[in-house]
Parts: C-alpha cells; sequence; structure tokens
C-alpha cells in the first residue's frame, strides 16, 4: 500500500442536483443510502490517506479550484461537466495538461466507450462479437451492418440507460422511426439502432492495465422475472427507478450457473473489449450470452459505478476483496500507471 497522500475524491453537480444538495446540507436532513463518493472517501482515511472532496459544478471557477488543489491523486468520480456527458472526456484531458495524476480512464478512452458507435467499430475491427447496428440522425443515415428486427433504438452518447425504456424496443418500421425521432429531439442525440439480443445480460468487472488484467467474478441483472411481454432489458426504471416495478422485479448476483466454456468465453470476450477501448485501472463490460452461447458486447463502460452495494462491488466481495481494499487496489494501480509513465518520460 502506497505511503499517506493526498487524495481528491473528484465528482461533479450541476442544476437541480447542486440546488438538493446545498438544500440538504442546510436543513441537515440525513439520506437513506450512502453516496458512492461518501464510501470512497471513507475507505481512503481507512487507508489512512487524507481524503478530501473536490467538486465541478459547470463554473471555470471549479476547473481552477481542481487545478489548485494541490493532491497528490485524484480519485475521478466524475460522469460529466455542467451536465453535459459528452464532456466528461474533457475533464481528464484538463487533468492531463496539468499534470494531475488520477484514477481510471483517459480521455481518449472515456471518447471511444462513450461513442457508443464508435466503440462497436472497435470491437469489430479486434474480432469481438457486437450486435449489427446503424446510427441515424437528422436524416443522416451511417450503415455499418443491415440490421433485422427486433431492434433496440438508444441515444449513441448517453451513461446509465438514459433513453432507454420498454418502447426502446422495436419490432417495425413505424415505431423505428417513431423512436429514432425521440432519441434525436429529446437528446439531440443521433439514434443508435442495434439488433436485440435475445439472452443472458452479464456484466465483468475487470481490474489492472493493459498488459495486466484480473476480471472479477462475473455478475448477472436477472431480468427473467419482468412481465410476460416486456422486453428482457436494463432500462432506466430497472436499474435505478427504486420505486418502480421493474426494479422490484429485477436483482443482480453473481453468476454461478454458468458452465466453464461460457465463463471462459465471456472472460476473455471481456478483456478483449477492456483493450479495445483503452480502458484503465477499472472498467466494466457488459454483454449477452445467448441461448446457443454466442457472447455479444454491448458496451463498455470507464469508470462504473464503486458503490458498495451495486455490480463492481459485488464482483470484488466474491473475489476474496473487501471494499477497502477495492478501492485500495484502485488508488495503487493509477500510481503505478502514474510512475510508469514518469519513469518514461512521456
Amino acid at each position: 500500500m502506497a505511503d499517506k497522500l493526498k487524495i481528491a475524491v473528484l465528482y461533479d453537480v450541476w442544476g437541480e442536483e447542486d440546488a438538493a444538495e446545498a438544500d440538504a446540507a442546510d436543513t441537515g436532513r440525513k439520506k437513506k443510502e450512502k453516496e458512492d463518493r461518501e464510501e470512497i472517501l471513507e475507505a481512503l482515511e481507512k487507508l489512512g490517506h487524507e481524503a478530501s472532496y473536490q467538486v465541478l459544478d459547470g463554473r471555470p471557477q471549479s476547473l481552477y479550484g481542481l487545478g489548485r488543489c494541490g493532491a497528490d491523486l485524484i480519485f475521478n468520480l466524475t460522469e460529466s461537466y455542467a451536465g453535459d456527458d459528452t464532456k466528461e472526456m474533457n475533464v481528464t484531458a484538463y487533468m492531463d495538461l496539468l499534470g494531475i495524476p488520477y484514477t481510471g480512464a483517459g480521455p481518449h478512452a472515456h471518447f471511444l466507450a462513450q461513442d457508443k458507435a464508435t466503440a462497436k467499430k472497435m470491437f469489430a475491427f479486434h474480432s469481438i462479437r457486437t450486435p449489427y447496428f446503424a446510427t441515424a440522425y437528422r436524416g443522416n443515415i451511417d450503415h455499418a451492418h443491415d440490421v433485422n428486427f427486433p431492434l433496440i433504438v438508444k441515444p449513441q452518447s448517453e451513461d446509465g440507460s438514459i433513453g432507454i425504456d420498454a418502447a426502446a424496443v422495436v419490432t417495425g418500421v413505424k415505431e423505428l422511426m417513431e423512436r429514432v425521432e425521440y432519441v434525436q429531439n429529446e437528446f439531440d442525440s443521433p439514434a443508435l439502432i442495434e439488433e436485440y439480443i435475445e439472452g443472458r445480460e452479464i456484466y465483468a468487472a475487470i481490474l489492472g492495465s493493459y498488459e495486466r488484467t484480473e476480471v472479477l467474478p462475473l455478475v448477472e441483472l436477472d431480468l427473467s422475472k419482468l412481465p410476460e411481454g416486456t422486453p428482457k432489458i436494463a432500462s432506466r426504471d430497472v436499474k435505478f427507478e427504486k420505486g418502480s416495478r421493474a426494479y422490484k422485479l429485477t436483482k443482480s448476483r453473481i453468476a454461478e450457473d454458468l458452465d466453464e466454456a461460457t465463463v471462459q468465453k465471456l472472460t476473455e470476450t471481456a478483456i478483449s473489449a477492456y483493450r479495445a477501448v483503452k480502458l484503465r485501472d477499472y472498467g466494466r463490460i457488459d454483454m449477452r450470452v445467448t441461448p446457443s452461447g454466442d457472447v455479444y458486447v454491448i458496451e463498455a463502460n470507464p469508470n462504473p459505478w464503486l458503490s458498495s452495494k451495486h455490480e463492481f462491488a459485488m464482483a470484488a466481495k466474491k473475489s476474496g476483496r473487501n471494499y477497502t481494499q477495492l478501492i485500495g487496489e484502485i488508488v495503487e494501480l493509477a500510481l503505478e500507471r502514474t510512475k510508469q509513465r514518469k519513469n518514461s518520460g512521456s
């Protein structure tokens, strides 16, 4: 474990979220569940580091504050800048320009992973199976493949299942055109149109560098209890709407009933995808495995959610790591990478 360091946990707030946090602080309200940043800060303190928060609120002053924070390492939890997910990569580029070490993916990886069409082209180049797809925006269509119904339509560059609900799965041309129009108008984003893959939703949490990667025990988002006729997809309500029926009927669990050959195929595919989009330190690869055993990569997630009660920490626990050890290992990976970069003079 590294010597005592000054580590800043960096996260972003904006608009209504910013106001809600300030209101909660003013009224002294207690939240039912700790934020991941709170758990990470506590873990860093348990590891003996001097930990603090650093906030990006979309104003230039917060960028100046980041530049002057004097931290030995930034634990980067940003997901956007001023609410714009596409600027997530700019935050890491800014830290690179200033020479501030940070955990997780760099700007190149954020760009490749967030632009889902580009990521899928990278997967195809590396012979990683991914659903056939096309993109559409304001009358311009980029055909990567011919596609067959049923299809799933989603924003090309949004995270966290934003823009994905039951209506995202379409079975005919009329539904397809309506959904493309919805995505364009609601998110001002190209629509990613990809073939819907029937199968089990499997997540591979990965720790490590390009050269040395470890896939943690696989986790499944069990969608089998969703009502008949409901698409078996990780929609926004399944993932985040705690009061919804879909959320209550689905559960993430360690995927313990996969045969050895399938586990091996999922593991190898996840590592290939992790490397293809240049993830580092930690990341999560979302896959589908069909009843016939074919594995498809759906997307790659740089800097995935690190809440102690969710998939990445669940996989780490199954591997024998407690939460504090997981956070410590991510710190160590970032420090080792930074040290190697300095030694190489790059």
